[in-house]
């Protein structure tokens, strides 16, 4: 194999002109699914032991945080809040855990009872109603929204616990509203804020506008604190939403895996990640990352479309002739990145994924030759030409049982 520098056979126009600068730091990621994630009524709350090894998984890839669930939910959700909170303490896991409440003090005493019991300093993720809309839905006003959100705030405080205040619908919300109620969070002690696209309504222009207002108003305080953002899908902005927010300033971003969530779902996690280490804002080592994927599929009931970016079925499969001769060519090279990288604009191998090469009705007898000595067999012409003629005969790609079946006396 010659020596060949990446950059000489890929010219990156996405590295080329205006491009997105890098965070001004570090951005922490989020992990949402096993509290907003299983809020889809589509969704299974996966049972307890599928939790415990979502979060090693999460821990695995670089996950920061994860959101342990809403103890105030019950009995249940109290137990499996417990369970968590003991695997990260006791294996020690790279994860720090979070709960979400309602501003009320029958959501967070569990969360401060969970962590007295577990020595588990779990941060208390106190969301509230913002926008006028709500208020108007609710017959609430905003001196009633500022009692709730010191009353919270402080509760968690006087506990001992990391505090952020939520604002749902902050996409929608009058910015007079956002800043009493965040200077409100701030003089009570919130580590940080949280600012929702809770109905999926933002573009990144709304993105890009709301986190320098909710900056301004922090510096406005005098105080450190921290900016989440947390995002729906509902027009199909969810991830590239949360990229705006990471370049626009926000410290922590979360997301669900597979995109689960209310309505049509968060911000994809997974896609994320891929995106983020892909730009390279992202440095942890995302091999295991199609494992997470595949247990929240599984356990959570969400099947993956086929067509689901990196992790579909045919995220890396070709039945075509042109696109599996220039995959072969770049492997009989003796690299493995040029194969994964001559007709993909994702490795697969950062993702614990490989190049598939089918047999089908547009294959070529490269898929075929390919196919057979990954295989053990070795492609003589009447094997070739008994595979060819079935796969002609198809309108779909070859099923391995297909392929065997043609073999058969050849």
């Amino acid at each position: 194999m010659e020596n060949v520098d990446e950059n000489e056979v890929i010219y990156d126009w996405n590295l080329r002109g205006a491009s997105l600068p890098a965070p001004p730091r570090r951005v922490l990621i989020v992990d949402e699914t096993l509290r907003d994630g299983v809020q889809c009524p589509s969704v299974t709350d996966p049972p307890i032991e599928a939790k415990l090894e979502m979060v090693r998984l999460m821990a695995k890839v670089g996950v920061d945080v994860v959101d342990i669930g809403l103890p105030g939910a019950g009995p249940r959700a109290v137990a499996d809040v417990t369970r968590l909170a003991e695997l990260i303490r006791d294996e020690k896991l790279p994860i720090l855990a979070n709960c979400a409440a309602r501003t009320h003090a029958n959501d967070i005493t569990p969360i401060v009872e969970i962590s007295q019991k577990t020595g588990v300093p779990i941060e208390v993720m106190a969301f509230l109603g913002a926008s006028p809309i709500r208020l108007y839905a609710e017959g609430w006003d905003v001196d009633l929204l500022e009692k709730r959100t010191r009353e919270s705030i402080r509760l968690a405080k006087q506990n001992g616990l990391p505090a952020t205040f939520v604002t749902e619908d902050t996409t929608r919300a009058h910015p007079e509203t956002l800043r009493r109620l965040f200077l409100a969070a701030i003089e009570e002690g919130a580590d940080g804020l949280c600012v929702c696209d809770t109905c999926g309504h933002a573009t990144d222009t709304g993105v890009r506008n709301l986190v320098a207002f909710t900056r301004s108003v922090i510096a406005e305080s005098g105080r450190s604190v921290r900016v989440d953002w947390h995002g729906h899908n509902d027009r199909g902005y969810g991830l590239s939403n949360a990229i705006t927010a990471c370049e626009v300033g926000a410290d922590r971003v979360h997301g669900c895996v597979l995109g689960v969530g209310e309505r049509v779902g968060n911000t994809s996690l997974d896609l994320l990640l891929v995106n983020l280490k892909l730009m390279g804002w992202h440095e942890g080592d995302l091999t295991r990352l199609g494992e997470l994927v595949d247990l929240g599929s599984r356990s959570c009931n969400v099947p993956i479309p086929v067509s689901y970016p990196v992790f579909g079925k045919d995220a890396f499969r070709t039945g075509t002739g042109v696109h599996a001769a220039a995959i072969i060519k770049a492997i009989s090279k003796g690299a493995d990145w040029l194969a994964d990288r001559v007709y993909s604009g994702v490795p697969a191998g950062w993702f614990g994924r490989r190049q598939e090469i089918e047999i089908g009705h547009m294959a070529g007898d490269s898929n075929i030759v390919f196919w057979l000595r990954q295989r053990g067999f070795e492609p003589t012409p009447e094997r070739v030409s008994a595979i060819r003629a079935r796969a002609k005969a198809t309108s779909r790609v070859l099923e391995e049982s297909e392929i065997l079946s043609a073999l058969a006396g050849n």
